[in-house]
């Protein structure tokens, strides 16, 4: 049960429009699942709310809540309901151009550890350096996991221009 005092409904909202965008897309790198990512979102929240974080800064509080979306994402996906249960159809994104379609759907085929690096690196505009410490690994693993991206993105997307 959450504490009324601790708990501030302006502050709340406050974060959630600053966050929730953010956590969403975060977590769909990881689940291709619009569904699945709006729930994980939902966790993030509850447990901001739960535990009631105080932080230094805005950095170390998005840091925060990127670690937190990676982590439920991470354990909703080796946990045992999740290998149970048959694949979601893919996500209807027929709205996009054309290009940007081609884009999504290249970048979707790549493993997580390529998804989360392009993401937080193109979309959040994080440094290498900054990722590293926010996905707690070493800034040469980064790099080289965001030039693999691009290049396998480089490849398959010049492939399809081919085709």
């Amino acid at each position: 049960m959450l504490n009324k005092k601790i708990y501030n409904e302006e502050e709340f909202i406050k974060k959630y429009d600053m966050y929730s965008r953010m956590i969403l897309n975060i977590c769909y790198t990881y689940l291709k699942s619009t569904s699945l990512s709006e729930d994980i979102m939902q966790d993030v929240f509850f447990k901001y709310l739960k535990k009631n974080p105080k932080f230094n800064n805005l950095e170390n509080e998005k840091a925060w809540f990127i670690r937190v979306s990676i982590n439920l994402c991470k354990d909703y996906i080796k946990s045992s309901w999740n290998r149970k249960r048959e694949d979601w159809p893919e996500e209807d994104v027929s709205y996009l151009q054309n290009s940007e379609y081609e884009v999504l759907s290249e970048i979707n085929n790549l493993s997580s550890k390529y998804r989360i690096v392009i993401y937080l690196y193109y979309y959040e505009g994080y440094s290498i350096k900054e990722i590293s410490k926010i996905l707690k690994e070493n800034e040469n693993t980064i790099g080289i996991r965001l030039s693999r991206a691009r290049q396998k993105l480089k490849i398959e997307l010049e492939e399809k221009e081919n085709e």
